[in-house]
């Protein structure tokens, strides 16, 4: 992307340390100054007769005048998310509204109160919540602020207001009537190139996402492999005694790095993986933005095809026709200004995170390497040791 060549390529004078990349970039992010705070934590089961489900706190901290509190904490269940991101599509529905993660994993419903599990969606609904308070539009959406603040009961009695089965079922008809009807004639070539390249975002990082995944599962099984020899060798040293000591030391040095490729698979599932598949997330939404945008713009067009076969009704479809070129002009600023911001944060998010994932391949490497090492220059002393003893008369 040439108008962020400059944020992509790496100058001489850049600092060479990843890290020292990464706190920069990370100092060139951080807002000026930020008005609310959120935290999801503190999971909790709940066990009904009809269901079971798992509630997080939600504690908000804000200096804002909107809000009539600074502080507020309220229980919230995924359930209480997904209408929170349905009533942002519907309100901004050509912005592009984060991620949440999906009702159930790959895995099985059989794993879904584990820990893990369980703090993996925190970590996400988390980052869903910051990221809508860093939105410079989203942030102040009034559906935004009630679930912030309303107790469960405000929040069920405020859902009950929204609309009805068969009005989101027409909006829905209206968008795969609209998507049948093919591409729309006059989109501007921007959005044409936006669609582009999403097409092949989506590829790439479906391709990145499988690949995160394999190297996963091979890491795994690779340490469940590892963590036999250990204990292998330390039997064997019990039957043979003169080379006791270096069966030991070898069992010792497997025990080391299997800790040290268990800490590097620690950081793909918790660094790599997440962020890969929320962009895989991320460019599902992205097309739905664009396909909504396009609506509007096909909206506009058929009523300026309509008023070219109409002669009769021209000042009733000149209004209509005006009304829809604000619609469709407020709908091309949003959603431009919405791409170039997450365009921005997904670069300096992908290239955070393959700093860290190279960063920590080399801790890991020189680790594993300083063990085995150390213990071969342990063994080479013993060696010369022995050999000194032997030519002694």
């Amino acid at each position: 992307d040439t108008s962020l060549a400059e944020v992509n390529s790496f100058s001489p004078s850049m600092p060479i340390s990843p890290s020292s990349m990464i706190n920069q970039y990370k100092l060139e992010d951080e807002p000026e100054l930020r008005d609310l705070f959120i935290t999801v934590d503190d999971p909790e089961s709940h066990i009904t007769a009809i269901e079971t489900f798992i509630t997080y706190r939600v504690v908000t901290k804000t200096s804002r005048g909107e809000f009539d509190s600074s502080e507020y904490e309220v229980r919230r269940r995924y359930q209480d998310f997904l209408w929170l991101k349905s009533k942002l599509e519907e309100a901004h529905p050509t912005l592009i509204i984060p991620p949440l993660p999906e009702k159930f994993i790959m895995k099985g419903m059989v794993e879904r109160f584990s820990d893990e599990f369980i703090e993996t969606r925190r970590k996400a609904l988390h980052k869903f919540l910051n990221r809508i308070a860093d939105h410079p539009t989203l942030t102040f959406n009034e559906d935004f602020k009630i679930f912030l603040t309303a107790q469960a009961w405000e929040l069920s009695s405020h859902k009950k207001q929204g609309p009805g089965l068969l009005s989101r079922m027409g909006q829905t008809v209206r968008a795969v009537a609209s998507s049948v009807r093919g591409g729309v004639k006059n989109r501007p070539e921007m959005f044409t190139e936006m669609n582009d390249y999403m097409e092949t975002f989506s590829q790439k990082i479906n391709v990145l996402d499988k690949i995160a995944h394999r190297i996963y599962k091979e890491e795994r099984e690779y340490f469940n492999e590892m963590k036999e020899y250990g204990p292998i060798h330390t039997l064997w040293s019990a039957s043979e005694e003169d080379i006791a000591d270096s069966l030991k030391g070898v069992a010792s040095c497997i025990d080391k790095c299997c800790k040290a490729t268990e800490k590097r698979m620690a950081g793909l599932s918790e660094n790599l993986l997440p962020i890969l598949h929320e962009y895989v997330l991320y460019s599902e939404i992205l097309m739905g933005v664009l396909k909504r945008r396009d609506q509007i713009q096909g909206e506009l067009d058929s009523k300026v095809d309509a008023l070219a076969n109409k002669k009769t009704e021209k000042d009733l479809f000149s209004e209509e026709i005006g009304k829809l070129e604000d619609k469709v002009e407020c709908a091309n600023n949003a959603l431009k200004a919405d791409w170039d911001r997450w365009k921005q944060n997904m670069q300096c998010d992908m290239r955070s995170t393959f700093t860290n994932v190279a960063e920590n391949n080399l801790h890991y490497y020189e680790e594993c390497l300083a063990t085995w090492e150390s213990f071969l220059a342990s063994q080479t002393v013993d060696l010369h040791v022995e050999e000194d003893s032997e030519d002694k008369p």
